[in-house]
């Protein structure tokens, strides 16, 4: 029976395994051997491993590593900290192979370990681009220590064989978070009210906006600027999911609860809504805003508009749904506008999305089933044909 681990560390990259996940579980010849770290053992952040657990999985191991600081100095020595804890849990573990999902430092302490004791690493998501945050570098960095690639789109499966990996181990199955699209039990809006506790009159607005690591201002100017485009619609209700454990990102949760506390009959703010939560109530919202990938990915699946604020998801493939601002309150407003606007609302319906509609978690699982797991691989020069 092979060992597959797969390791989560915050709530949205959780809800893109979660198929996956139940598709290792469920098949005899694998065993799923589950490790959550990061954002999912913080209080701060919702203690979401416990969701994992309420939705049936069985959690192997955790690695404590997320520091009570959001400088550059604490999420270095929170990535140090994983090191060391998945370090144990590996040599503990012994698995066949390692999944991972993207571009976290969480995730780069994980592949880090895999590396050095020899665990055949499969990276989903790789070969995107994201200029704007320095998960871009890590996503490429993981590349490199992987040895199968489970691609979103055949622009980033070329982008990953650019990069010296062999195009036979480069699969572009789309993105697994579509998966939910077709097996999701959507919640209704009269249930979304009584789990929020709040009446959703329209327009919605749902908001998830992370600090811009690679920018050189504070990412409090930023998201005051966000909120200064919000204080235009005071008619709308606002959703708020809290940014990721960045660099900064303590002080936007400040400035969010500041926000709600002014009108709470139309505002709300969440650490984490589950992704059963999430996804209904995007498909239910009028525009989704900020700079979440889920603008990019799942929000055009739903064909619903997004506003893309900032640089943080430059390089991204675009649908026709998503409106791209700069950080800047008036140009926010603008592009609010524009998504609110009867002639753009009309081609919503035409919207395609560029990442598949569901059906990855399978693809992949197969080829995790029956690949080879050798560590070992040549660099693929492009002057070579395939």
């Amino acid at each position: 029976m092979r060992k597959v681990c797969v390791v989560t560390g915050t709530r949205a990259e959780y809800g893109l395994l979660y198929y996956l996940m139940k598709e290792i579980l469920e098949d005899r010849d694998l065993r799923l051997q589950l490790v959550v770290t990061g954002m999912h053992l913080s209080p701060e952040f919702g203690l979401t491993y416990k969701q994992i657990e309420f939705d049936g999985f069985t959690i192997d191991a955790k690695v404590e590593m997320l520091l009570s600081s959001d400088t550059s100095v604490g999420i270095t020595k929170s990535i140090g900290l994983g090191l060391l804890g998945f370090a144990d849990v590996l040599e503990n573990l012994k698995p066949d192979i390692i999944v991972l999902l993207g571009d976290r430092f969480e995730i780069l302490a994980a592949a880090q370990a895999a590396l050095i004791a020899r665990i055949p690493i499969a990276h989903i998501h790789g070969g995107e681009l994201t200029e704007g945050a320095f998960d871009e570098s890590i996503r490429h960095a993981i590349t490199k220590l992987s040895q199968l690639h489970f691609v979103a789109a055949e622009s980033y499966r070329k982008r990953v064989v650019q990069m010296g990996e062999h195009p036979d181990r480069v699969f572009y199955f789309g993105a697994p978070g579509l998966d939910h699209l077709n097996g999701m039990n959507w919640m209704e809006k009269k249930e979304l009210e009584y789990e929020l506790k709040i009446e959703l009159k329209s327009p919605v607005f749902l908001v998830t906006y992370h600090p811009v690591t690679l920018e050189g201002k504070d990412p409090s100017v930023f998201m005051q600027e966000l909120l200064s485009a919000l204080d235009f619609f005071p008619q709308a209700t606002v959703i708020f999911t809290y940014p990721n454990a960045d660099t900064g990102g303590r002080a936007l949760i400040e400035l969010i609860d500041s926000f709600v506390s002014k009108d709470k009959d139309r505002r709300r703010a969440f650490a984490s809504l589950g992704q059963r939560k999430y996804l209904s109530l995007m498909r239910i919202s009028d525009v989704i805003l900020g700079n979440s990938s889920s603008g990019i990915t799942e929000a055009p699946a739903l064909k619903k508009a997004s506003v893309n604020v900032g640089d943080r998801q430059k390089g991204r493939l675009r649908a026709t749904s998503v409106i791209d601002c700069p950080e800047e309150k008036e140009s926010i407003k603008s592009a609010i506008e524009v998504a609110l606007a009867d002639k753009f609302r009309s081609d919503l319906p035409d919207t395609v999305s560029l990442y598949g509609m569901g059906g990855a978690s399978r693809k992949i699982k197969e080829q995790i089933k029956h690949s080879d797991l050798e560590v070992r691989k040549p660099f693929f020069d492009l002057e070579h044909k395939y």
